[in-house]
């Protein structure tokens, strides 16, 4: 290795704990998820082993409680996790991240009981979980969805299609909303759902222009019936309970870009000081020097931003705002920056032979989950505004 190819990042973490944790993830990141990507992603295969490895490491629930077989481990931790599983292989951290956003709503407002009974599973048990609140006809207004879920004796019949359902068809428990009463979001409520109940089906696969080794799928709920004890939460409770999730996925999906353009920068750096033009390495001309300090820079910013709203969130402070802010500049960052790394490696950087290509195209679906960055900007500016069409005057 010379002086000037990548180094590996440099983290502030908390504890020595963290820090062979990191070391652990750093370790199976580079032994068993990088080097199948690329022909993985090509042949749009899932790593479902990959997951039963995270999951025998303690690496699916590192937010929640040990008691229930979680890792405990602050936030600050966990989304680092996530950036260098990201950086490897997207669909292995984008998949951690839904995982951990789809067994939030038990964890946080589930009764003991049900969190003896599901949660060890769910976090340490291999299994794989999906997040479902998007339909076909409700994206960014998620309070329209029209999932039913009619009371019938002792438990519930649940109705309708899900939309953009990450591990759709394949996971083993979906967390569901859907609606219990009146049209808008007071009527809505949250359920657990196993994934292989009788009348739960998987459409196919959405065909991606990139994440291909990711399945998202329209999910079918055919007169689902489900306990009342796999209700999470109040009746009525569901979206506040959903946005309370996605506050805290956006850091998912934010640690997920940076780790993304990290590994962007990564290739450009490694092929700027090793492709020769005039005698000399592309990385000697200052144009392209000037590139690749940007992109670093825009890259260290996002990973601040992301850690500071997670320091936010573990110190119990309001961090919706920042959560917002930081989903935005790290995806935007991302599109930017695997944009840059293809421009860099220049023809070699369109064709497939590079992984930068792959990552432009990965990047853009950043901007959309969880919350289009349109999305973002709205709930930023209601921090600071207030709510669109108050009155200001008499």
């Amino acid at each position: 290795m010379s002086d000037r190819d990548p180094q590996p990042v440099e983290r502030q973490l908390p504890t020595e704990e963290a820090r062979d944790l990191l070391a652990l993830v750093r370790d199976i990141a580079q032994r068993e998820i990088a080097p199948k990507a690329a022909e993985e992603e090509d042949a749009g295969r899932f790593p479902r082993e990959i997951f039963t490895l995270l999951s025998e490491s303690g690496l699916l629930g590192l937010p929640y409680s040990v008691d229930y077989g979680g890792g405990e481990q602050p936030y600050e931790v966990y989304l680092q996790v996530l950036e260098e599983l990201a950086t490897a292989r997207l669909t292995v951290g984008l998949g951690v991240s839904v995982h951990t956003l789809a067994s939030y709503a038990l964890a946080s407002h589930g009764t003991k009981q049900q969190k003896v009974e599901h949660l060890p599973a769910m976090l340490g048990g291999g299994l794989l979980g999906a997040y479902c609140l998007s339909e076909p006809s409700s994206g960014s207004d998620a309070a329209s969805l029209r999932t039913k879920a009619v009371r019938d004796g002792d438990g519930w019949v649940i109705d309708g299609t899900k939309a953009w359902i990450t591990h759709g068809g394949i996971a083993d428990f979906y967390t569901v909303m859907a609606r219990t009463g009146e049209d808008g979001p007071r009527g809505i409520t949250a359920f657990l759902v196993p994934g292989d109940a009788p009348g739960v089906s998987g459409a196919a696969p959405e065909k991606k222009m990139g994440m291909k080794g990711s399945p998202t799928a329209q999910v079918h709920f055919d007169g689902v019936r489900v306990p009342d004890d796999r209700r999470i939460g109040e009746e009525g409770q569901g979206f506040s309970v959903a946005l309370s999730a996605l506050d805290s996925g956006r850091l998912g999906i934010a640690a997920c870009a940076v780790g993304l353009a990290q590994a962007a920068l990564d290739e450009a750096v490694r092929y700027a000081t090793q492709r020769r033009q005039f005698g000399r390495p592309i990385a000697d001309f200052q144009g392209l020097r000037f590139m690749l300090a940007d992109m670093a820079t825009q890259i260290e910013a996002g990973r601040a931003l992301y850690l500071a709203a997670a320091r936010l969130r573990d110190a119990g402070r309001p961090f919706a705002k920042q959560a917002a802010m930081a989903k935005l500049h790290c995806t935007d960052t991302a599109m930017k920056v695997t944009t840059d790394a293809v421009q860099i490696l220049g023809g070699y950087g369109y064709t497939a032979d590079f992984p930068v290509e792959r990552y432009m195209r990965e990047a853009k679906v950043l901007q959309i989950v969880e919350g289009t960055n349109q999305i973002q900007r709205m709930v930023i500016a209601r921090h600071l505004a207030g709510p669109e069409g108050r009155r200001t005057g008499p």
